[in-house]
């Protein structure tokens, strides 16, 4: 295992019936007014939104909105909510939704400490160093966004789907009540597993050598999400599998999951997040095309990996390394396809002559990835098998 410091400062209120908390933690940290950032009506029609702002009126924080956050979260409404919170003179951010939601609050936070572009970070021209403090209650659990100080937007101008990480953006206090993803539609449940296990992925196939106990962790989450996914798609309504699934979500990627590794490879999102900004693909089913490509392309760099993967996810036990590497690149195809998920970008609609423009997005960023480090050549042979 690499050295390594872990500190999530992070609180997670989670279980049935605890949106109601929100108003106190928030005003156990002094904010008087809050940002409230969500999506499209579905906090609306849910009760979510009536809950949340009920406790915080009990608990008098005031609060305004900005809404419409879309799922590949953009810049535009980036500094549409940076803007309105400068003008109202806020004290605080609260998130209510997934992961983009969380993304854009993020963003916001340190966009209202930065008198520039705040963009400027995403571009990597600096580091944020304060932000506004940001609350959050989680209506989809995939990205862990909620635990993590991680933030994913697109530029719209541009055509660039970038990241910031910074300790200042991890939220103060997270609330996941499971029972509010009941409603959630079958592909968005699917989604978020997909997502769940490709965080993993990105962890589990970077090369670190020596970390016994995080592979069987990472194994743990891949197997629990795999399971209790199905469990759901026939009974959406079962709270002990949502439960499961939430807390696989949020482990899967708040940095528990990553110590003692190389930081994950990667390179698997930032080709799929190509796929988002030019074809506004979700996250997920843009994942279950890209990750087994990506895995047919470069499990020889560490056969020795992909042949555990084999074992302790499909139970392949027989035939060679290399034969049994490739069957279980196969079976997570096949898994993905039993939740309705794409994996072919023909699925999606792309055209082979376009492959060439998706890997001059991807590879603006290039090299990609750390178990075998990616050129523009290699994205496209990577987007040449998914394609098939």
């Amino acid at each position: 295992m690499k050295n390594f410091v872990y500190q999530n400062p992070t609180k997670i209120i989670f279980g049935e019936g605890t949106i109601n908390q929100i108003g106190k933690e928030i005003k156990n940290h002094g904010v008087n007014k809050v940002l409230i950032i969500y999506g499209g009506g579905s906090i609306l029609k849910n009760g979510v939104y009536e809950e949340v702002t009920k406790s915080l009126k009990e608990h008098d924080v005031d609060y305004v909105e900005v809404s419409g956050v879309q799922p590949n979260p953009v810049l535009s409404k980036v500094q549409e909510a940076i803007n309105k919170a400068k003008e109202e003179k806020v004290e605080g951010l609260l998130a209510i939704g997934g992961g983009s939601v969380y993304d854009t609050t993020k963003a916001v936070s340190i966009g209202c400490h930065y008198e520039g572009n705040v963009w400027d970070f995403y571009e990597r021209k600096l580091k944020p160093k304060s932000a506004m403090p940001i609350f959050g209650v989680l209506t989809i659990s995939a990205t862990a966004s909620e635990m993590n100080m991680g933030s994913v937007i697109t530029n719209e101008d541009e055509d660039k789907k970038w990241s910031c990480g910074s300790p200042v953006m991890y939220p103060k206090v997270s609330i996941i009540d499971p029972k509010v993803q009941a409603t959630l539609p079958p592909n968005q449940t699917a989604n978020t597993a997909i997502d769940t296990m490709a965080h993993v992925f990105e962890l589990y196939f970077d090369g670190t050598e020596d970390v016994d106990v995080l592979m069987e962790y990472s194994e743990g989450i891949i197997r629990t999400t795999m399971k209790h996914v199905k469990v759901l798609l026939e009974d959406p309504t079962n709270y002990q599998s949502r439960a499961q699934l939430a807390w696989c979500a949020t482990l899967g990627l708040n940095g528990s999951n990553g110590v003692g590794r190389s930081g994950g490879d990667w390179a698997s999102h930032n080709i799929e997040h190509s796929l988002s900004v030019l074809y506004g693909v979700s996250h997920g089913a843009g994942l279950a095309i890209v990750f087994p490509a990506w895995m047919k392309y470069v499990y020889k760099e560490n056969i020795d990996m992909f042949e555990r993967f084999a074992e302790q996810i499909f139970n392949i036990t027989e035939g060679t390394k290399e034969e049994k590497a490739l069957k279980a690149i196969e079976e997570l195809k096949i898994f993905f396809k039993s939740l309705n998920a794409p994996v072919t970008l023909k699925e999606i609609g792309v055209k082979p002559e376009e492959l060439d423009e998706i890997a001059d997005n991807a590879a603006m960023q290039a090299p990609l990835g750390t178990l075998k480090k990616l050129e523009r050549e290699d994205i496209l042979e990577i987007l040449k098998i998914a394609y098939k």
